[in-house]
């Protein structure tokens, strides 16, 4: 949408025949809401989804050990939980309105000579450019980077009582256990279980039943939720991985988002981080005349704020998913109560806003 209306020509290859979402709920940061405020989409984003003013976590011992304010930064500080259906029928709805091209039933099995390859054995292009916004297992980049042990099984559920409305809430036990629901908006809720990918298979084979009496132990009020999950397939399971390419640009070809870096979704930035990274790209367009120029412009203004969110979510995932005994100890004895101590408060706010670094500053983004 974004170079579509500084006037170049879009196709978008999508691999389903009709473009659908997949996945459930999702945070919207200060930082995507900008990029969305741009495209004229934040007040459609705020209608849709839930306003979140806070992330708040307790353990198994009821002792907070996370308490996450967006006051701290200041008025107009918040997030949005929103169903990842909602964000993509908004985004959907805006491309086929401006008649932007999109082709379907296209997945994508490489790139040559700026033009892609598909599965079929067919062909499109040449292109000036290539944008590759295919994901952390785009078939446009070279592997690297590692899977994380510990993904989430994740559903959207009908919203209940019991919860804060405005609030991402979570509980622990340890660090090898955590349960999260998110209000995203439209009477809807975002439910997920921290579990390691090799347990999953085990998770399936002891059934629902001794799951849910797991779930109902740590964090009761999730009853009702877990009520309206006859069916183990409501649950997709959902991999993460650690990944940055270490060129996310070639001649006539760029990745952004996950397809450039990804992380664990601690930090809640995945989204947002793709939408900084096309602000940055059209940005850089409308600044350098040579392609090549643009490209290396818009990878300098994103490269130090990706590195310095790839390194807090290194250091943040193993104290909420990882199986020692050491790390969460630490959390809730120790970081914990210290997080309350001014300037941290405001830190963390930052933090998870997504505005260390200040990013939007170097992209001209309120």
């Amino acid at each position: 949408m974004l170079l579509h209306r500084d006037g170049h020509r879009v196709t978008l290859f999508e691999r389903f025949e009709t473009p659908r979402p997949i996945g459930s709920g999702l945070m919207i940061q200060p930082t995507g809401r900008a990029v969305l405020r741009q495209l004229g989409l934040e007040e459609a984003l705020v209608e849709s989804g839930a306003r979140i003013d806070r992330l708040f976590g307790r353990n198994d011992r009821d002792r907070t050990v996370l308490d996450v304010r967006y006051g701290k930064l200041d008025a107009g500080a918040f997030g949005v939980g929103i169903h990842r259906a909602s964000l993509f029928d908004l985004l959907h709805t805006a491309v086929a309105a401006a008649g932007i091209a999109i082709e379907g039933g296209r997945t994508i099995a490489g790139h040559e000579h700026g033009s892609l390859a598909f599965a079929d054995g067919k062909r499109a292009g040449p292109f000036d450019l290539i944008v590759d916004a295919l994901g952390s297992r785009s078939t446009l980049a070279p592997p690297t980077g590692r899977d994380l042990a510990y993904g989430a099984l994740w559903a959207s559920l009908d919203w209940t009582d019991g919860f804060d409305g405005h609030a991402l809430e979570q509980r622990y036990r340890a660090a090898n256990r955590m349960v999260g629901v998110l209000p995203i908006g439209r009477g809807q809720a975002a439910f997920f279980w921290s579990l390691r990918a090799d347990q999953v298979d085990a998770w399936r084979t002891a059934g629902l039943d001794v799951w849910k009496e797991e779930v109902r132990a740590l964090w009761p009020a999730t009853a009702p939720l877990l009520d309206q999950i006859p069916d183990p397939d409501q649950l997709t399971f959902a991999r993460y991985a650690h990944r940055t390419l270490r060129r996310p640009a070639e001649p006539g070809l760029i990745h952004l988002g996950d397809a450039w870096h990804s992380t664990s979704p601690q930090l809640g930035q995945g989204v947002n981080m793709a939408l900084l990274d096309a602000w940055a790209l059209a940005f850089a367009l409308r600044e350098r005349e040579a392609l090549g120029d643009a490209l290396a412009l818009a990878l300098s203004l994103r490269r130090d704020h990706v590195a310095l969110y790839q390194l807090m979510s290194r250091l943040f995932t193993p104290v909420y998913q990882s199986d020692g005994a050491m790390l969460p100890l630490l959390r809730d004895v120790i970081v914990a109560p210290l997080t309350k101590v001014w300037p941290a408060p405001r830190v963390m706010a930052a933090m998870v806003a997504g505005i260390v670094g200040s990013p939007m500053r170097r992209l001209g983004l309120a």
